[in-house]
């Protein structure tokens, strides 16, 4: 009798330890669900560079953020892969719909060719670039208050792939980075250009010296379009650019005529990159609107990060993030304390020895982030499911919203800082906007576009439900990005590609998705199905982050994600990630 009055008083006095530790040292917050809507108040029409996500979903995402609607055309009318979309039925849909939309932002790629794979290998003689020209000038006359926002890509240093021969179109790239060190000033060594000038064919060298002249000739004709105002804005994007080659003197080229013509950055803008301008053009749009020009502030702990030369790129990555940053309508701050936002840039070569870098990259974002609270980041379950929080500190938005962009030169797991942010339980929520996708270009513009998208709307009137989705669709945006960049594109990519080889596939970027689209589709969800699992009971997703306009907190208590391979290859994924909110009260 004894020993079971003693045991139950010892259940007792371990009962009341656990209450008092838990709701009095530790009260529990309650976390009330909630599904907040963002009310899409305008309509941008975009004519993508093509159909992958980036191009397109991307834009439309980023518009849920910033309000506005971000309509693209019928599915029939655009490009899949290698097959060509539809410039007629393009822009027939386009002169149909330009009544319902505030703004256009189109590609001339798409327009001209059918998108950026179909301009690659295209031929744009003198009739077809005038039909477009004419369309141009009469979407224009037909409703001149639209405005038109509109980019085109320079060609890239490769040859055409109907050169075909292993030898030649090595030859042919070599050729063209001589030519181009050449046209640079710099000296070369012109028996070794006379060799290699000897192994191309007349016809390929032609076929590839004719796809650069055409297209400066067309962007000529862009220029003064912008020039006699016929189109609002004109960027001029470079596809994987290199620092000497052709493509530059094409580039260099442009950039004397639009001097000339006196064209400010405002009205015609050269970049590196190709992918990403639809978004930096959609972020643009928006900081004009709400008359935000956002200061910058770049900052890097690996001494050399500003000025490597990442993959695919003509320039370092400082070069990429200023240019980024003037064609979003901001400037580069000078300090921290002068900044609207900080660009934090990870540039990891493990051949370099960077890697040893990293530890004291994230102790520098712990201090721009705040990090360091005594969160239990709402990671308990409660029977129903529901996480409750327990101790978790305030926060406000007095810091600078920090913007991490995550690169690796080899695109490999081992290189980014995200995996180590994990185990530090770094709070990615915090973040404002994260990208460490493909190339440079691609990630410094995304990231920068979601961030200032976000910023320029918190600056607008917005009721309570209406900041609440605002910063919800921003999380939203930037758990893809987490997903996709690092967990599918450096963590389970390569696994992936080994089963499909192990399967029969020797080319992984040429799947036969028609006949096995349901067992690649579902070994790509069951993979990314585990990665989620994972991450979304790390502290790293389940601290709460602010309302800024209410001064509440949110946190995220679930995450499901579906994929999918948009093409037949799996460079790249669709992927719709789903957070579940809560109010943290």
């Amino acid at each position: 009798m004894k020993r079971c009055f003693r045991a139950a008083l010892l259940v007792i006095i371990v009962a009341a330890t656990l209450f008092f530790y838990h709701f009095a040292l530790h009260p529990a917050t309650q976390l009330t669900p909630i599904s907040p809507v963002r009310t899409l108040s305008s309509r941008v029409l975009l004519v993508p560079l093509d159909s992958r996500p980036p191009c397109r979903q991307h834009v439309v995402d980023l518009g849920r953020i910033g309000g506005i609607d971000v309509v693209t055309p019928p599915g029939e009318c655009m490009d899949y892969y290698s097959q060509p979309g539809e410039p007629n039925a393009m822009r027939s849909w386009l002169m149909n719909e330009a009544h319902t939309g505030d703004a256009v932002i189109l590609s001339i790629d798409q327009l001209l060719y059918g998108g950026l794979l179909a301009a690659r290998e295209g031929q744009a003689p003198e009739e077809k670039q005038a039909a477009l020209i004419t369309f141009l000038q009469s979407f224009h006359a037909a409703h001149p208050d639209i405005p038109i926002y509109a980019f085109s890509i320079l060609p890239r240093l490769t040859p055409q792939d109907t050169i075909d021969g292993y030898d030649e179109r090595r030859a042919l790239i070599a050729y063209s980075r001589l030519v181009g060190k050449k046209a640079a000033g710099l000296t070369i060594d012109e028996d070794e250009l006379a060799q290699l000038r000897a192994k191309i064919s007349d016809k390929s060298l032609a076929t590839y010296e004719m796809h650069f002249r055409e297209n400066g000739a067309l962007n000529e004709k862009l220029v003064k379009l912008t020039k006699d105002g016929t189109l609002t804005r004109l960027v001029l994007g470079q596809d994987d650019g290199e620092p000497y080659g052709i493509p530059n003197i094409e580039k260099f080229s442009i950039q004397a005529t639009i001097a000339s013509l006196g064209l400010t950055e405002q009205q015609c803008f050269l970049t590196h990159g190709a992918d990403e301008i639809a978004q930096t053009l959609l972020a643009s749009y928006l900081c004009e609107r709400a008359n935000y020009h956002p200061r910058v502030y770049v900052v890097s702990t690996d001494p050399k990060a500003k000025t490597r030369v990442m993959p695919y790129m003509a320039v370092d990555c400082a070069t990429v993030a200023e240019e980024k940053i003037r064609l979003i309508g901001g400037t580069v701050a000078t300090s921290k304390e002068d900044a609207d936002l900080t660009l934090f840039l990870s540039a990891n070569d493990s051949d370099e020895g960077a890697l040893d870098t990293r530890q004291a990259a994230i102790d520098a974002l712990c201090s721009y982030v705040q990090a360091k609270d005594s969160t239990s980041s709402a990671d308990s379950q409660t029977s129903a499911g529901m996480a409750t929080a327990q101790a978790i500190a305030p926060f406000t938005d007095k810091q600078t919203p920090v913007v991490l962009v995550d690169l690796s030169k080899h695109f490999d797991a081992a290189e980014p800082l995200l995996p180590l942010l994990l185990d530090r339980d770094f709070p990615i929520t915090r973040l404002a906007a994260y990208a460490g996708w493909n190339t440079t270009s691609n990630a410094i513009g995304t990231a920068l576009a979601a961030a200032a998208i976000r910023e320029a709307s918190a600056r607008q009137p917005l009721n309570a439900d209406e900041a609440r989705a605002l910063a919800a669709e921003s999380a939203r945006f930037l758990q893809n990005r987490v997903l996709e960049d690092y967990f599918y594109l450096k963590a389970d990519i390569d696994p992936l590609n080994h089963a499909l080889k192990k399967a029969g596939y020797t080319n992984t970027a040429d799947l036969d998705l028609e006949h096995n689209h349901r067992w690649a589709t579902q070994m790509l969800q069951q993979k990314l199905a585990r990665q989620t699992m994972i991450y979304k009971h790390t502290k790293s997703l389940r601290t709460p982050f602010s309302v800024p306009q209410t001064g509440e907190q949110l946190a995220i208590y679930d995450l499901h994600t579906d994929a999918s391979f948009p093409w037949p290859r799996t460079f790249e994924i669709y992927l719709e990630t789903q957070p579940y909110f809560a109010l943290v009260k």
